[in-house]
């Protein structure tokens, strides 16, 4: 089947079917966060973006094969309630952005840096730091060697704008000023923008509105 990105809690994972990578996306309440699952189609290893919520259907979606890591993009509270749950079943490696990790229930193992790669199997993920939304937020990208890229963004970019900087014209520039020089900068259009709530985008439907998203100040 078609890969749409369009899930709801309680409903189905959608899986998107790369050359070296199967991701899994799934909906979890109560505020209807997007949860990853990455496996390397290579060596069978698994890691998990954001524990959200719902425990039992996050162990669901891991399956008997368990997770190698599990990265948190950020510190809020609705990004990692199952967290210490998730590791506590599976024995996963943490990893978070080196500034949010103190703001998380459960010991970062792996301390994040900007351009810091993560490996999940044979598959290379590259860590992108992004402030504004939270101090140590991150991204992460798939530079797919058989297609385009894949990332996941965590609360700093949606369909239609920036994550939430709470009015703060400073947090708001950093964020925008990040979001264009380490993704729409770097990254094609055909990029595929994997968010921590709602639907999928690319950059290219997102590129045109920068200048709308500045002026506006959100």
């Amino acid at each position: 089947m078609t890969y749409s990105g369009v899930v709801r809690v309680g409903g189905p994972a959608d899986v998107h079917e790369l050359a070296d990578l199967m991701i899994s996306k799934v909906a979890v309440g109560p505020m209807d966060n997007n949860a990853y699952l990455l496996r390397c189609r290579a060596t069978g290893e698994q890691l998990l973006v954001d524990a959200a919520n719902d425990t039992e259907t996050l162990l669901h979606l891991i399956g008997d094969d368990g997770i190698a890591s599990v990265v948190t993009t950020h510190r809020h509270g609705d990004h990692w309630q199952a967290l210490e749950a998730v590791v506590a079943a599976t024995g996963a490696r943490t990893f978070a952005g080196r500034y949010d990790a103190e703001g998380l229930p459960v010991a970062t193992d792996v301390p994040v840096e900007d351009g810091d790669t993560i490996q999940v199997g044979r598959v290379s993920l590259t860590a992108r730091h992004l402030v504004g939304h939270t101090p140590g937020s991150i991204a992460l990208v798939y530079d797919d060697p058989h297609g385009h890229p894949h990332l996941f963004t965590g609360d700093c970019l949606f369909p239609g704008g920036v994550g939430n900087t709470h009015k703060d014209p400073k947090a708001f520039a950093s964020l925008i000023d990040d979001v264009e020089r380490k993704l729409f900068d770097r990254l094609p259009d055909e990029t595929w923008v994997y968010p921590g709530h709602g639907k999928d985008t690319t950059l290219g439907d997102e590129r045109p509105h920068l200048p709308e998203w500045r002026a506006r100040g959100w």
